[in-house]
């Protein structure tokens, strides 16, 4: 045995069963001995996208992604996708070739300093310096990336230490890191004070992020919610956490959040923040969360809790074990004024749209896309307009609504629903994108024909970098520089080279007949929609 079939047996242990990646010289003894392996390769066309197929896939399975590249070019254009993962706290472990290990440092062919340059936004990176570490780093890797707030792991592994051989190989079977500790249980005293405000609270309102899925808490979030009567409305990362139309569920705060949602945070006096990080987008002003209201923040990352508003109760741990302790606490809680208050409010202030009728109205055509979607259907998101429509209208029933949030990385939809209908091959999963990230990532077509996976595609045209025309519009006054995708492909021309189905939508009066076409069998089909190109968010 050598370092890569070391490498590959560690990846068995941990039952990995796919990877993605781009193979290279520097990386060639792992892809080598993973053809004795049952682990399914994908060749993926772009780095950056087989972390973002990672990304997805651990995203529905709540085990780590992998995605392997090469040194150098193949190592730098992954750190996008490691990036965008980092920013959502997505579990990841990044596997990189590196040149010989006794050349590092000296500037040769495809050299690059991968785990320096990653340093900011990984959990941890390894520069593997000896093949019999192998089995020892990848366990912890796999920990790190799995545990408290999740996140991405890179491990470095020049040519010769894959190429190295290994007398015994020994997977452990459990790990103690004595400086990685992370928190899960919630600490009881700080429980008995949230219960003691709950109980005294007028006005509570549960507000979940991303955290809330990463934990697989969403059973006890909405327990929890029906059986105190405690609304709940959501960051961008947490859509998904309560069916959209729950009657608890009050919608997305912030910029670009529904004013129902955000004049509930404001009128609350009890608000519990649930693995959510208070980031600008969500609350771009800190002060309105804890001014005239007792604010409870609960996290597993204790350095997210205080860093942007200072918590009246901060709570450390696990937001699945916390949700449990807390419904074995006896709660009583009282607040159908308040509910009423609030379900007046989502009436009186809901957003209204005057659309142009000589095109596809976004809002209206995302939502009976959603209400003819399968009730687990898994609907990646886009980021630009694309993304704020989505959010705004798009229907969760019992599915997975995924975009990138923290980052904001275009082209991010196509490869993480690859990843994602990987791992669900038998759910919907569809990825609805703008022209601009559409040509971020078509080159993923090829992927989806090479390994036969049937996503879904919409892309929503309007010939602009829809987002930034709209910041322009407001900040500039209508002066647009270099917005516009004039030059962009046609379509249907395009997708017929991949063997894939094309529809188009031009207005709102046959969305019903294309939209059954669209979602009427399990394959690739990409569904064209034409949006006015001066249609706002």
């Amino acid at each position: 045995m050598n370092g890569a079939d070391a490498i590959i047996k560690c990846l068995e242990a941990e039952g990995v069963t796919t990877v993605f990646g781009y193979p290279g010289v520097a990386i060639c003894p792992f892809y080598n001995s993973i053809l004795d392996s049952d682990i399914r390769t994908i060749l993926i066309r772009t780095e950056q996208n087989a972390a973002h197929a990672a990304s997805g896939m651990a995203r529905i399975t709540g085990k780590p992604g992998v995605c392997a590249v090469t040194s150098g070019p193949g190592a730098t254009n992954v750190i996008t996708g490691i990036a965008t993962a980092f920013a959502d706290s997505i579990p990841l472990v990044c596997i990189t070739g590196q040149v010989n290990s006794e050349l590092l440092g000296s500037d040769v062919f495809q050299e690059a300093d991968i785990t320096g340059a990653v340093e900011s936004f990984v959990k941890y990176s390894y520069l593997v310096r000896d093949a019999k570490d192998i089995p020892k780093i990848f366990k912890e890797a796999f920990h790190i990336a799995n545990t408290g707030r999740k996140g991405p792991v890179l491990i470095d592994v020049p040519i010769d230490i894959q190429n190295a051989p290994i007398d015994k190989f020994s997977y452990p079977s459990e790990i103690n890191m004595r400086t990685y500790k992370p928190t899960v249980k919630g600490n009881m005293v700080q429980i008995k004070k949230v219960v003691k405000e709950l109980e005294k609270a007028k006005k509570p309102l549960l507000c979940v992020g991303g955290g809330v899925l990463l934990s697989q808490a969403e059973g006890e979030i909405r327990e929890f919610s029906k059986r105190y009567g405690v609304p709940v409305v959501s960051t961008m990362m947490g859509i998904g956490v309560m069916p959209t139309k729950d009657p608890l569920y009050f919608g997305m705060v912030g910029n670009n959040g529904k004013p129902y949602a955000n004049k509930a945070i404001q009128d609350c006096d009890l608000l519990i923040m649930v693995g959510a990080r208070v980031a600008d987008r969500a609350v771009n002003q800190p002060e309105i969360i804890t001014r005239n209201k007792v604010l409870v923040h609960i996290d597993v990352d204790p350095a997210e809790i205080g860093k942007n508003a200072g918590p009246t109760i901060p709570l450390v741990g696990d937001a699945k074990h916390i949700f449990a302790d807390l419904m074995e606490q006896g709660i009583t809680c009282e607040c159908k004024a308040w509910l009423k208050e609030l379900s007046e409010n989502r009436i009186s202030m809901a957003p209204k749209r005057n659309p142009n009728p000589d095109y596809v109205d976004p809002a209206a055509f995302i939502t009976k896309l959603s209400e003819k979607m399968q009730d687990n259907a898994i609907y990646v998101a886009d980021v630009g307009q694309n993304q704020i429509w989505s959010c705004a209208y798009h229907i969760v029933k019992n599915g997975r609504f995924m975009t990138s949030g923290g980052m904001g990385t275009m082209g991010y939809s196509i490869p993480a629903a690859m990843g994602a209908k990987l791992a669900a091959p038998d759910r919907q999963v569809i990825a609805v994108c703008g022209d601009g990230s559409f040509q971020m990532s078509m080159m993923e077509l090829a992927t989806m024909r090479q390994h036969n996976v049937p996503v879904k595609i919409i892309v929503i045209a309007n010939k602009y970098l829809g987002m930034v025309r709209q910041y322009q519009h407001f900040t500039y006054k209508d002066h647009y520089s270099v917005v516009d995708l004039d030059g962009s492909p046609d379509l249907e021309k395009l997708v017929s080279a991949y063997d894939m189905k094309y529809l188009r939508l031009e207005n709102m009066k046959k969305a019903d007949a294309v939209i059954k076409e669209f979602l009427k069998d399990d394959k690739s089909v990409l569904l064209e929609v034409i949006v006015d190109p001066m249609d706002l968010v």
